[in-house]
Parts: C-alpha cells; structure tokens; sequence
C-alpha cells in the first residue's frame, strides 16, 4: 500500500529543493524525519512537512489496519518547476535586468515495506529416504 503528498508554488527554486529530497529519497521514515529535523537548509522544513502529511495519508488508507513506521519508507520523492515570477531590477545607465522568482512542486510517495516470507522448501528425494 501506498499514499503519496503534494505541495505545489513553494517560493524556493527546484534546484535548492533537489539537494534535500534527495538525502532522503528511498530511506526509512524514522531515519528520512531524523535527517530533515536536523538539515541546516531551510528547504528541509518545506520537505518535513509534506512528509509527515504522506505519513498521516498513508494510515489513513489503512483504516482498520495499524500500521508500524518502521516498516514505511519513502517509495519516491521528485520535485518539478513551477511558474516563475518576473520581476525587474534597476541596473546602471538606466538599464534593467531581469529576475526569475522560481517555485516548484514537491512530490512524496511512501510505501510499505512487504514483510519477508520464507519460501518453502521441498524436501529431496534423497532426504526422504533416510
């Protein structure tokens, strides 16, 4: 089972974003939230927050169902360009330069780990006989 959370026109531009999803993109719930918390990058604020939203969207899918977060993990987590502001700056001799105000959309999915069987194994025939 899986759950996924949006964010959409953050005010950060999507490469900055980029630099923190990525310490936490297929990590542990537990340890992705441990390494957001204490990330200098104000982005990682941002990226906690739709976290712990995929989280609480995740057991909620389960309704009846407790589930462990221990066994959730971040299935995947990408970040895509918004629209960008322009604006303009005064530049020297009566010039104007040009700046982008970049945003972006994050996106977090989170899964649940299977839990591990071991298959069955059959017995040989040389086994059986003795």
């Amino acid at each position: 089972m899986e759950a996924k959370a949006i964010n959409r026109y953050i005010p950060s531009s999507p490469r900055k974003m980029r630099l923190v999803v990525d310490l936490i993109r297929g990590k542990n719930v537990e340890e992705a939230l441990s390494i957001l918390h204490f990330s200098p990058k104000h982005a990682s604020k941002v990226v906690e927050k739709v976290l712990r939203s995929a989280i609480s969207n995740l057991q909620n899918k389960a309704e009846g169902k407790r589930i462990e977060t221990q066994n959730i993990y971040v299935k995947s987590a990408f970040v895509d360009g918004g629209p960008s502001m322009k604006r303009i700056l005064p530049a020297p001799m009566g010039r104007a330069y040009r700046i982008l105000k970049r945003s972006n959309h994050l996106t977090i999915v989170v899964a649940e780990r299977e839990q591990e069987t071991k298959p069955i194994t059959q017995k040989t025939e040389k086994a059986e006989k003795e």
